[in-house]
């Protein structure tokens, strides 16, 4: 089922991964990543490399959830590295990913960090 389009700017990224999601193609998220990628998901966990990616995604996408295109912030590219991020429609407090142009200079993300969920932690600040 997989896609072939391919990230062209950074922000085609988050486009494609949700159009992949709800077609329930795994294989499709999982060559949105570099073989070596690193995703904080499930939280509280680290998934890295492509195939494990591509495993985690078939197991979310076995229920079929519906996902939304969210809104992208101004994304920041320095040389051949992006940080990519979105304003949640969810309580995920915030989504970044970190994009690498590949040499045919496409995108394909490096680093996901998929939610943000901010702790209400008292931080000790040295005076």
């Amino acid at each position: 089922m997989s896609n072939d389009e391919r990230a062209q700017q950074p922000e085609d990224l988050t486009r494609l991964f949700v159009e992949r999601a709800n077609e329930g193609d795994a294989a499709g998220i999982a060559a949105l990543y570099e073989t070596e990628a690193v995703m904080a998901y499930p939280p509280g966990q680290m998934t890295i490399g492509r195939d494990a990616i591509r495993a985690l995604w078939e197991k979310v996408l076995a229920s079929k959830p519906h996902m939304e295109q969210e809104t992208a912030l101004p994304t920041l590219i320095c040389g051949d590295i992006a940080l990519t991020s979105t304003a949640p429609r969810d309580a995920a407090g915030a989504r970044a990913q970190v994009a690498r142009r590949q040499p045919d200079g496409t995108w394909l993300r490096v680093l996901d960090q998929p939610e943000f969920v901010a702790q209400a932690e008292a931080v000790a600040v040295p005076s």
